[in-house]
């Protein structure tokens, strides 16, 4: 099973993209087949929608990623599975498994790799984007992009009735977690995965609260996770540094750092998940 990126990594992947696009002009796009241009009936269709134009600022909704347009376009990317955005030099090398391909008039390529193909790229007016992805309207708190108090996070969760593992993997309630960063949030905050929201304390939910934060921010301070379950590579190549601060995820039978005692693991609905004796 190959396990998707989560939030910091998405987010690692925005700052980057939008530091180094931003401004640059296409030259040209190339689209290596229909694999991720699901919108489209060939892939010109898509390219030529491209050429020419200048890239503003990129921003992020949910795991989407949004690059401006001139004339009030975006170039939206929701990336795979096992897929990678790479910042080249003109003259590389074609990766096995690319894509798409972005030439700028100055500066080089963008390169989407995707060997699985489960990414979507496409582009729409920055008013139909909500129309076009309805999903998006539906997203619940984003810990990055929305910074919220903690009283409003309490409300969401306490108002809930939902086991804490399933809370923080549900996009309505909170955006981009998955395995990894769900077992490290709950870790930290010394809460267990089966708890049922509505009965936490009010210091647990700042507990809570707080390990949600600081994991998240640590995560993209660090430039995301890759282990050898999920390799992570950023837009110039490196792997993400997060994964030697993994507390519990992964490490099944160490000491835990908490306790000294051997992290434990459980199968639930076909996963792992890990956690510590302290949590309850």
């Amino acid at each position: 099973m190959t396990v998707e990126y989560e939030l910091p990594e998405i987010e690692t992947i925005r700052r980057d993209l939008d530091r180094e696009i931003s401004g640059r002009k296409i030259k040209s796009a190339d689209a290596e087949s229909m694999a991720v241009l699901g919108r489209y009936r060939n892939r010109k269709s898509f390219t030529a929608r491209l050429a020419g134009r200048k890239l503003d600022s990129v921003r992020r909704i949910g795991l989407h990623l949004l690059i401006g347009l001139d004339g009030e376009d975006m170039l939206v990317i929701k990336m795979g599975p096992g897929s990678s955005l790479r910042r080249l030099p003109a003259r590389a090398a074609v990766a096995k498994g690319t894509e798409l391909t972005i030439a700028f008039t100055q500066g080089g390529h963008l390169c989407l790799i995707d060997p699985e193909g489960g990414s979507e790229v496409f582009v729409v007016a920055a008013d139909d984007l909500m129309a076009e992805v309805p999903e998006l309207a539906q997203l619940g708190i984003d810990p990055v992009g929305e910074p919220i108090s903690w009283t409003v996070f309490a409300g969401q969760v306490l108002g809930r009735e939902m086991e804490l593992k399933n809370l923080l993997t549900d996009d309505s309630v909170i955006v981009g977690l998955g395995d990894i960063y769900s077992d490290e949030v709950l870790f930290h905050a010394g809460l267990l995965y089966d708890r049922m929201s509505n009965s936490l304390s009010t210091q647990e939910v700042r507990r809570f609260y707080r390990a949600l934060i600081e994991t998240v921010h640590d995560a993209i301070k660090y430039r995301g996770t890759s282990i050898e379950a999920r390799p992570f590579v950023d837009i110039f190549g490196e792997h993400g540094d997060f994964g030697i601060h993994l507390a519990v995820y992964g490490r099944a039978g160490e000491l835990s750092p908490r306790s000294r005692a051997p992290i434990q693991r459980i199968k639930l609905k076909g996963r792992w998940v890990y956690y510590c004796d302290t949590q309850v």
